[in-house]
């Protein structure tokens, strides 16, 4: 499904990202954690051909995301608010996303139906704009934009950060339903250590640029991961 060789992004003349090689599977739903910097999101931009990486590259179903765009048509991600059109409302923006993949109103109006209780009655029908949602509620919009689509491969930035702990529980059992029953391939960022080993059955662990470590995760794995972070934390205190 997704295939890394090689990719490296250098910023200013410091190396940020430089993963030799990452091999996704169809199916999987994989976490990628670690610190601020350590070159998560900008790895995901690459992934999305947001920004080109000095050498390497990524391919999505052996597409190089670089040099074409069917992978587009199978592949949906929410990474932060600037996905959105903020001048329109929720649901002006869910007819556009729908219309874009030849969906009537009648469809989305449907599918939305089904999103009653992601959106606990603060989305639709509000006569809001998009801007003038808080970012918990930009985050539902994106996320069920992305699932509109029904897409092959799910990629989300950081999509517990903002949301309160009901929506929280509610996008967890989402997206292990999602991969369970449908076969979504699925990559969520996260800083949230307990939400991310909860929903992915592999852990990518990034450090300043790198994958350093790739975990199957296993009812030990939490406490793994506390304790490298825990680690640290002292190893910088003694530092100081």
């Amino acid at each position: 499904m997704i295939e890394v060789k090689n990719l490296k992004k250098v910023y200013a003349g410091v190396i940020v990202v430089n993963v030799p090689q990452i091999e996704i599977r169809k199916g999987e739903s994989v976490g990628l954690i670690g610190n601020n910097g350590a070159g998560k999101t900008t790895l995901f931009r690459m992934l999305l051909d947001l920004i080109r990486p000095e050498s390497g590259e990524a391919l999505i179903n052996g597409e190089n995301v670089a040099r074409g765009e069917k992978w587009k048509d199978t592949s949906a991600a929410y990474l932060d608010e600037g996905f959105l059109i903020d001048y329109l409302t929720p649901e002006e923006y869910f007819y556009f996303i729908g219309g874009l993949h030849n969906q009537s109103r009648a469809h989305v109006d449907d599918f939305l139906a089904g999103y009653g209780e992601f959106f606990n009655g603060e989305i639709l029908k509000k006569g809001k704009y998009i801007r003038d949602l808080s970012k918990g509620n930009q985050c539902k919009v994106g996320v069920a934009a992305c699932l509109l689509q029904s897409p092959e491969l799910l990629m989300l930035d950081e999509p517990f950060a903002n949301i309160d702990p009901s929506t929280q529980i509610r996008l967890k059992n989402l997206l292990k339903d999602l991969n369970k029953t449908k076969g979504m391939t699925t990559i969520v960022s996260s800083h949230d250590l307990s939400h991310v080993t909860e929903v992915c059955d592999r852990i990518l662990l990034m450090e300043k640029g790198k994958i350093i470590k790739d975990i199957v995760t296993s009812a030990s794995t939490l406490k793994e991961l506390e304790a490298y972070f825990s680690a640290g934390i002292i190893a910088e205190t003694e530092a100081e």
